[in-house]
């Protein structure tokens, strides 16, 4: 029986809730209703335009409904009157297939027939800025390797103890907070979770960081490359997959000790790998963070081919425990929810079709890349991301040929407004409207 989000309001003393969904560029949408009316918006849904969204949708198109879950429901824990509520987008009495949320569900119910489930945890990384995104925050930080530099980690202790004592009252199980390798660039962690569960948290974390910066004075961002000289915003996704209490892609007697189920779902997503970076790297800025020249630290972190290694940070796919791999090609303008099915939907073909993924490189990517020519590269722009996933048949079948190209339409309209305004080569500087258009991403 679902909970009743009238008696919890009274409960917890919630006065309003967010009955928020995600569009498919990751924009966070959502009405502000009283809790006096969530009865009626629990069983009918919050209404919505889908074409004032990015959705593909026209005006003409009928009123969309967000009708929250409740299993979802977090009390913001800066403001205890308010009650956030992700939600799936329904109209005309079925579900908007081409909606993130209801898109991932898609591929969670598809891998259920197998009866499995994929559990995930996303580490997510951004920077603390001026309010005008033009420079860092705390102009002390200025190390060429300031990776995990306590001295900077604390001078924004107020601002991550918030955030991370907000994520122990919710529950999250977070376990780490640490200074990154880009000077002002900081990444938190949390428990892993089921991959519906993860998206959301992620989808409220960014929120939460945003809201939390704000009400310290500062800007987060989780733009992908805000500043050329420094490591991008990665946000890597740790995989594995459970029958019941099982991992089944834990083997111990495995070198990397990961089962065969593995490897096959491994074998899914690096063979799908350059059609999704469409989901994983899905702006014009993140092409700068993928295979960039090296930073002012040395490395970048991010990947240049499609490889796959044991515990080492240079390849696409590193297996740094048995029975999980990390995903490394995500950078954080990711849609929460794009993110988890595009895995999701690679590992499932993977799974299917027996894949294999080929042996494992054991070697340093970053300058050994050159003793492998004939190892595949990821895209060099989201123009080439976009035509991968267009000619990608078993990605077109596992999403709906219709959602794909919806979402291509979308993305490529984005592309021609910013070739109108703006001459991009990868070697140039980064562009004012890569600046206006994701550092809020």
């Amino acid at each position: 029986m679902a909970k009743n989000l009238f008696q919890i309001a009274k409960r917890k003393k919630i006065k309003y809730f967010l009955i928020s969904f995600v569009d498919l560029f990751g924009v966070l949408r959502s009405k502000l209703v009283p809790a006096n009316a969530i009865k009626e918006m629990q069983s009918s849904g919050a209404g919505f335009a889908g074409f004032a969204a990015w959705l593909d949708m026209s005006p003409a198109d009928s009123d969309m409904f967000a009708i929250p879950d409740p299993n979802s429901l977090i009390q913001l824990p800066w403001n205890k009157e308010v009650g956030w509520l992700a939600s799936d987008l329904w109209m005309n009495g079925k579900p908007v297939e081409a909606s993130p949320r209801v898109m991932l569900k898609k591929q969670i119910n598809e891998l259920s027939k197998q009866k499995l489930t994929m559990k995930s945890g996303v580490e997510c990384e951004y920077f603390l800025t001026t309010q005008d995104g033009e420079s860092i925050a705390d102009s002390r930080d200025t190390q060429s390797k300031p990776c995990y530099d306590q001295s900077a980690l604390m001078r924004r202790y107020d601002l991550i103890k918030e955030i991370c004592d907000s994520m122990i009252e919710m529950g999250w199980g977070p376990y780490q907070n640490d200074h990154e390798d880009a000077n002002g660039q900081f990444e938190m962690n949390w428990d892993y979770s089921d991959c519906l569960t993860t998206a959301d948290r992620h989808t409220f974390f960014k929120f939460m960081v945003k809201t939390i910066s704000e009400k310290h004075g500062l800007r987060a961002t989780f733009m992908p490359k805000p500043f050329e000289n420094l490591t991008g915003n990665g946000c890597h996704a740790h995989i594995s997959v459970w029958k019941g209490k099982k991992n089944i892609f834990l083997d111990t007697k495995d070198k990397l000790g990961l089962s065969k189920s593995a490897y096959n779902f491994l074998g899914g997503v690096i063979k799908n790998a350059d059609s999704l970076s469409a989901f994983f790297n899905p702006t014009i800025n993140s092409y700068r963070r993928i295979n960039a020249p090296p930073t002012k630290s040395g490395a970048t972190w991010s990947p240049s081919s499609i490889s796959y290694t044991g515990n080492n940070r240079t390849h696409m796919i590193r297996i740094p425990d048995p029975g999980r791999f990390e995903l490394r090609l995500m950078d954080g303008s990711a849609n929460p929810y794009l993110l988890q099915a595009g895995v999701l939907a690679a590992g499932i073909i993977g799974l299917k079709n027996k894949i294999n993924p080929g042996k494992p490189l054991f070697c340093n990517m970053y300058t050994d890349y050159k003793k492998y020519p004939n190892l595949p590269k990821l895209p060099d722009n989201l123009d080439q991301s976009l035509e991968k996933l267009q000619n990608n048949k078993k990605i077109n079948n596992s999403f709906g040929k219709e959602i794909i190209n919806s979402y291509l339409k979308l993305r490529s309209s984005e592309i021609k407004e910013f070739k109108q305004k703006e001459n991009f080569n990868k070697k140039d500087s980064i562009t004012k409207w890569e600046k206006l258009n994701t550092l809020d991403c």
